[in-house]
């Protein structure tokens, strides 16, 4: 064992506020490894970081991991200020680059999917659309931005598995043609995320900064329902990011949804449009249509907000299952559901234009 085995070990150990490991903040100092001691001073930002007992004791579990008989010793010291300002410099370059990548003026069209509430089928919408871009000869890169209920990875088919790395970058795994970056892939099996805002808001700045996403035609990104921080770190990352919004047809999916619709106008994001998701059913049988929720909840936001209704998506259980199996119902253009996304694809990228409807939307 080497100094170098050590640092490999320290790489796994995050702050927990920035998101990003140690060895690379450049947080670990005195290196201590013999027969009988292995060990290191890990460097604060400041002597009294809130954070310092967490950090401990993931050192120590990471260390403990390849001590063997030797005992770990962790020690604690803090930044000189020029060492913060260096820091500082860091995780800004990491911020230009991102602007870079995904800001205006950038090749790719970022598109924030949001909903006022869950339930609404917001993830599978996501699914579904970035594979009709993908279908239609796009570059697409989808984050799954919903950190306390990632479900992308199920949908897209992907294992639950950490993606492999170059350089210290996240190669993004590729199903149906996207690339997909997700807090899923982290997290063993039902374990939750108990995070504060901070936390969340620097997962999605790697998922931004530090992945090779190449350069997409498209970025889709999941919001979690509401309004809350990580919608906020989207707005101020990317400000020219657009903004679909998911409903129901109900009138209480529908009141919660419009909030969302005017954070974006706060944040001077551009609500694209409007998407209403579980429209209505068609029965087997006959061929009509059954409005289940309601309907014209998603037609009353759009004209609220002075935008347009992209389209509405039929309830059907293929569609359920599909997601459950990985397969997005857009890959079958030929279904229903299938063709209602494939038409909302070409709505977004210009070669269609959304005809005028009204919340009749007569069978």
């Amino acid at each position: 064992m080497n100094q170098e085995d050590v640092l490999r070990a320290l790489a796994t150990v995050k702050d927990p506020e920035l998101q990003r490991d140690i060895v690379d903040l450049g947080m670990v100092r005195d290196i201590v490894l013999d027969d009988t001691r292995i060990g290191a001073t890990v460097v604060l930002t400041t002597a009294g970081c809130p954070l310092r007992n967490q950090i401990r004791a993931d050192v120590e579990e990471a260390l403990t991991a390849i001590a063997g008989s030797r005992a770990v010793e962790v020690k604690f010291d803090a930044m000189s200020a020029q060492e913060r300002d260096a820091l500082a410099d860091r995780l800004r370059e990491r911020d230009q680059l991102v602007q870079s990548l995904f800001g205006p003026g950038s090749k790719t069209r970022t598109i924030a999917v949001a909903s006022g509430k869950g339930g609404v089928g917001k993830s599978t919408v996501t699914a579904n659309l970035a594979t009709a871009l993908a279908a239609r000869g796009h570059a697409v890169a989808l984050i799954d931005a919903d950190v306390y209920g990632p479900t992308i990875p199920l949908m897209m088919g992907l294992p639950a598995v950490p993606p492999e790395t170059h350089n210290g970058k996240m190669l993004p795994p590729e199903a149906h043609g996207v690339k997909v970056v997700s807090m899923g892939f982290f997290l063993p099996d039902n374990e939750p995320v108990v995070w504060r805002g901070p936390m969340l808001s620097r997962a999605i700045e790697q998922f931004l900064g530090d992945v090779l996403w190449g350069s997409p035609d498209y970025l889709l990104i999941d919001l979690p329902p509401g309004t809350g921080d990580i919608a906020l770190t989207i707005a101020q990352m990317i400000p020219g990011a657009e903004l679909i919004v998911v409903s129901t047809p109900q009138e209480a999916a529908a009141r919660t949804a419009i909030k969302a619709a005017k954070m974006a106008r706060m944040t001077k994001q551009r609500v694209m449009g409007v998407i209403e998701n579980m429209a209505y059913f068609v029965c087997p049988d006959c061929g009509g249509r059954h409005y289940i929720f309601g309907r014209g909840g998603a037609f009353e936001i759009a004209r609220l907000m002075d935008t347009q209704l992209l389209g509405r998506i039929p309830l059907d259980q293929a569609t359920r299952e599909g997601g459950d199996a990985g397969v997005p119902a857009a890959l079958d253009p030929a279904s229903p559901v299938g063709a209602a996304f494939a038409e909302i694809a070409q709505i977004i990228d210009g070669s269609l234009e959304r005809p005028a409807e009204s919340d009749d939307d007569t069978d």
